[in-house]
């Protein structure tokens, strides 16, 4: 194991008086014991802060108690939504859900008495979102959080989440004879199963290597953080400027090299590129001190070191991916400003360079929050994957929560395995520092879009990558959303194509041709032309039916040279080590 990835988490203090070192000393113990107990909460509440939520309340709480003629507006709005409630159960118009809420969307749900259920909710919940709105002077991240925490406590009474009062439930139950909640127990105790050993254990285990991953390649390079696969071309001529993907650490690598069918990585390869991918390593605690920069330089750099060698010094179409896009755009960046001119063109799918309206992601990266999880990782040398995935179904608990929990173990059903959600449930490991460094640095403070984000002790900036750009965003992802992947216009005056896609940042991604009820919207700005705002875009691009992949071929196409033979697995310098997917891939 590379030593470097060990070194200290802070530089040695200069000397210091006596006194000096022992109040420094006593405040280190002190922080420490804190830290101790930070790491227990989080063990309890997900990694999430306790005190959090508790100051956003008070905030909200003690400027609704200064707003009589607030509170009164919202007595006024309460009897409203009586008169409303009174007028839907006497045969008026049904309240109507949200268009992305499926808890009521089954047709009993619009007969009594299932439909006055249904209706008393959906008005309380109205209410209670205009509730927490809050008055005005409440701090914007309280605010957040606040509309936030109430939205969860309320899905918690929906009607929908009661077997006794959810005509679905007892319409399975009758059909059945109770047969679902056998099965539902069932499910139940295979997920624990699961939950304790961390691995699928049900009969449709998809595997790696056989039914994902399995895009025929030779793992070419090899290092403490990453393995890079180049893959075996499928045409007899190869465009001489090879792909380098590099996606994110967050998860597994083969999400673009899922099922054969809709394997992006197999797709490109198909079209006639030679394509490398990142395979990044599932850090434990022995990676506490790995920094972000330890990701641009062992991953992306090494990454394209070897593929340059390969590849005989040719120029390189870079690809990024969520996080593996952002450390892309950094790594662009550093090499603009000191002159290495190796990359062709950058894509970045669903990755952000400006963290101003970053969604609701934003509720978890505050002050508080980010001190609370750095005690949290500090006793655990990481962040755990389900740490992570308990946020990020939060954001989304009606989809990924409630109606789950309701459809496996009230209903008894289960969606049959598929290769994305076999891939989603791989989680990985962030290790304790660099995660520290991406949510202080990036999303609180927003270096990189300020210019203030340094590579090798030098400032960095988006405006100097100069070769053509191709953005992807999707249109309901709740991780990038499409208008802070946007903001890169703001950033960059280069050649820069943006595609607007269907679907949300792992679905929208994965749009294979073919993949029905897909559609995209793209724009092309050239270099140096005027800035358009993201409405007005959506508002002129022209929408188009079917995948996006085409249109990114076409581009890729268009910025490469002429065909070639194609080049040989490894080098000299880079061998070939083993079949593809790695050892990597494999770690848990």
């Amino acid at each position: 194991m590379n030593q470097e990835l060990f070194r200290p988490l802070q530089p040695a203090a200069p000397a210091q008086s006596p006194v000096a070192a022992l109040q420094e000393e006593a405040a280190f113990g002190a922080r420490e014991l804190d830290g101790i107990l930070h790491a227990a909460e989080g063990n309890v509440s997900g990694g999430m802060s306790l005190v959090a939520p508790w100051l956003a309340f008070m905030d909200w709480g003690a400027h609704l108690a200064n707003a009589p003629m607030r509170r009164l507006e919202l007595v006024r709005a309460a009897a409203h939504q009586w008169r409303r409630l009174a007028f839907a159960d006497g045969g008026a118009t049904s309240i109507v859900p949200p268009p992305t809420d499926h808890r009521f969307g089954d047709a009993a749900w619009r007969k009594p008495p299932f439909n006055m259920f249904a209706n008393a909710f959906l008005l309380a919940e109205e209410w209670w979102a205009m509730a927490a709105s809050g008055p005005a002077g409440v701090d914007r991240g309280n605010q957040r959080v606040v509309s936030f925490a109430v939205r969860q406590l309320v899905d918690v009474f929906s009607p929908s989440n009661f077997p006794w009062i959810n005509p679905e439930v007892i319409r399975a139950t009758k059909d059945t004879n109770g047969g679902n909640f056998v099965a539902g127990a069932v499910h139940l105790l295979t997920d624990l199963q699961e939950s304790v050993s961390g691995r699928p254990c049900g009969p449709d285990e998809l595997r790696i290597g056989r039914d994902l991953a399995a895009t025929p390649g030779k793992v070419v390079f090899r290092n403490d953080l990453i393995e890079l696969i180049q893959y075996a071309p499928t045409t007899a001529e190869v465009r001489r400027e090879p792909v380098l993907i590099v996606p994110a650490w967050i998860m597994k690598y083969y999400i673009l090299d899922l099922s054969p069918e809709n394997s992006l990585i197999r797709n490109l390869v198909a079209q006639g590129h030679t394509v490398f991918a990142i395979s990044w390593r599932n850090p434990g605690p022995e990676f506490r001190n790995a920094t972000l920069d330890d990701y641009r330089a062992k991953g992306v750099i090494a990454a394209l070191d070897a593929v340059s060698d390969i590849c005989q010094d040719a120029k390189v179409h870079a690809c990024g991916y969520c996080l593996g896009g952002t450390i892309l755009s950094i790594a662009a960046a550093a090499m603009a400003r000191d002159g290495d001119d190796r990359l062709a063109s950058v894509t970045m799918f669903c990755a952000q360079t400006d963290f101003t309206e970053a969604g609701e992601l934003q509720l978890f990266i505050t002050e508080d929050q980010l001190a609370f999880l750095d005690d949290v990782m500090r006793a655990q040398g990481y962040l755990d994957s389900r740490q992570m995935s308990g946020a990020f179904r939060l954001l989304r608990s009606n989809d990924l929560i409630w109606s789950r929990l309701i459809k496996i173990y009230l209903m008894g059903e289960r969606d049959h395995p598929n290769d994305l959600m076999a891939w989603n449930a791989d989680g990985t490991r962030m290790p304790a520092r660099m995660h520290g460094e991406y949510l202080r640095r990036l999303f609180l403070d927003n270096e990189l879009a300020e210019g203030r984000f340094t590579v090798g002790g030098k400032p960095i900036a988006i405006s100097d990558i100069r070769v053509p750009l191709f953005i992807v965003g999707t249109e309901t992802d709740h991780i990038a959303p499409w208008r802070s992947v946007y903001k890169i216009h703001l950033l960059n005056d280069a050649d820069l194509t943006f595609v607007l896609t269907s679907g949300g940042h792992n679905a929208g991604v994965v749009s294979e041709p073919g993949h029905p009820h897909r559609h995209f919207r793209v724009g092309h700005r050239p270099l140096g032309a005027l800035y358009i705002g993201p409405d007005e875009w959506l508002a002129d691009a022209e929408r188009r039916e079917g995948s996006w992949w085409p249109a990114w071929w076409n581009w890729l196409d268009s910025l490469s040279s002429e065909r070639i033979a194609p080049p040989a697995t490894g080098s000299k310098r880079y061998p070939a080590i083993e079949d593809a997917p790695g050892q990597y891939v494999l770690e848990h």
